[in-house]
């Protein structure tokens, strides 16, 4: 392997070797994880799977009683899916757009220079191609760009005859007609989002409620722990509520550090659907804090970013503190364990995946974790199963989908969205190995 720079190698000295988890394996997991006391290090811990893609013939490995195989290879970083009514596939190719602002300094160039031995820094492709797969062998044998000339698109959603999709600035709106394969003209944009030079977490995924008379956008923050100033978070790290009609938006909830996917499920008794996403907590306090979490969307929410963690654990780094805002931060629902970094995620439905995973329940999610950079040893890198009972996630998460680490440490691929499709598998998108996996019950 290439020698890294002196001070990329300084760097792992600091904080990479002797900092290290020190729980058991699960214990940052479930309802209720086990919580440690921060760790402080000179230079945060920087471990991370450098990125070699799968060669021909290879691909993950699916739970007993699941296969996989590939939908779609070849792909210029897939990050975001949807499924459209038709059994169409989107995926939206895509990465970070240029942020002047963002990510200054010795630190943060060194942050640069190893996510980018991750796969994490290539050109945004702003592009969303359509897949299908007319013959169903769970292989696309049509592919087309379905949109292009984006600002790094994420989310998407439909809503009767008009598509949205969520670039890193605004939502834009397009007319749809069942079995198009390409949408014309520029779109209409609906609202802006948060965007800007430094827009540090710059992905914007999208939901339609229920009813579709409103949209919901998430939007992460513009730091770690607002160490660029609270001013610098305005309308971040928080959920949008948009009116479809008007583009009116509110904020939905807040002091969610980056929230990405979302879903809707099912309230316990007949009550309505509740929406729930994935959160991606802070770094640098420890291999073993913050756990990433899952959680039910409350509105009028806050859930305690940047002034407190997993509830009211105060992080001492924020100036000035917040202890009123403290006093009222919402603990999560669920723990899917400390820098394994969620993206993905989807309810299962009438999916027939989880009668197939041994130990599972119906009615539950699955989640595409992408993957540590922040802890020791590596964590994330595979997608997993959270079954429901009676409304809420209970027991430990069943893995799905793995092996997207290779033996000497090497990311293969990185999984992103997941997504049911037509047939009721589950479709992962993989950024690193550029592909779109689908995974079916054998």
């Amino acid at each position: 392997m290439r020698q890294l720079p002196i001070c990329l190698a300084l760097a792992a000295a600091l904080g990479g070797c002797a900092e290290q988890t020190r729980l058991p394996s699960g214990a940052d997991t479930g309802p209720r994880p086990t919580l440690v006391e921060p760790v402080k290090t000179l230079v945060p811990t920087f471990h991370i799977a450098p990125a070699k893609p799968w060669a021909a013939g290879e691909a993950p490995t699916a739970a007993a009683g699941l296969q996989v195989q590939a939908l779609a290879t070849g792909l210029d970083h897939p990050r975001w899916l949807h499924v459209l009514p038709n059994g169409d596939v989107l995926v939206a190719e895509t990465n970070a757009p240029p942020r002047p602002d963002d990510g200054k300094g010795l630190k943060a160039w060194v942050a640069g220079k190893i996510m980018a031995r991750a796969g994490a820094t290539t050109p945004s492709a702003n592009r969303i191609t359509l897949l299908r797969d007319a013959d169903g062998d769970g292989r696309a044998e049509v592919r087309d760009t379905f949109l292009d000339g984006l600002n790094s698109p994420f989310g998407m959603a439909l809503v009767g005859d008009r598509f949205y999709v969520a670039n890193t600035d605004a939502v834009l709106e397009f007319a749809y007609a069942p079995g198009q394969t390409r949408l014309a003209g520029p779109g209409r944009k609906l609202t802006d989002l948060p965007a800007g030079t430094r827009n540090h977490h710059w992905t914007k995924s999208l939901i339609a409620s229920p009813d579709g008379s409103r949209l919901y956008a998430t939007v992460g923050s513009n730091s770690n722990v607002a160490e660029n100033g609270i001013e610098a978070e305005e309308g971040r790290a928080a959920i949008w509520e948009i009116d479809r009609a008007t583009g009116r938006k509110r904020l939905f909830a807040t002091g969610l550090r980056n929230p990405n996917g979302m879903a809707w499920l099912p309230a316990p008794g007949a009550g309505a659907p509740v929406l729930w996403t994935v959160v991606n907590e802070r770094d640098e306090l420890g291999s073993d804090l913050v756990p990433d979490y899952l959680t039910a969307v409350r509105d009028g929410g806050f859930y305690g970013w940047p002034y407190s963690w997993y509830g009211s654990h105060v992080d001492s780094r924020v100036h000035p503190p917040r202890p009123d805002l403290v006093a009222k931060a919402l603990v999560p629902d669920y723990a899917l364990g400390a820098h394994v970094a969620p993206l993905g995620l989807a309810a299962a439905g009438a999916s027939k995946l989880p009668t197939a995973l041994a130990g599972s329940t119906a009615g539950g999610v699955f989640v595409g974790l992408h993957g540590s950079w922040n802890r020791k040893p590596l964590s994330g890198y595979k997608v997993v199963y959270v079954g429901f009972a009676d409304g809420r996630p209970q027991g430990p998460p069943i893995d799905v989908l793995t092996g997207f680490v290779g033996p000497e440490g090497e990311a293969r691929g990185r999984p992103v969205a997941v997504a049911i499709d037509a047939r009721g598998a589950l479709l992962v998108a993989d950024d690193v190995g550029n592909t779109v996996w689908r995974v079916a019950p054998r």
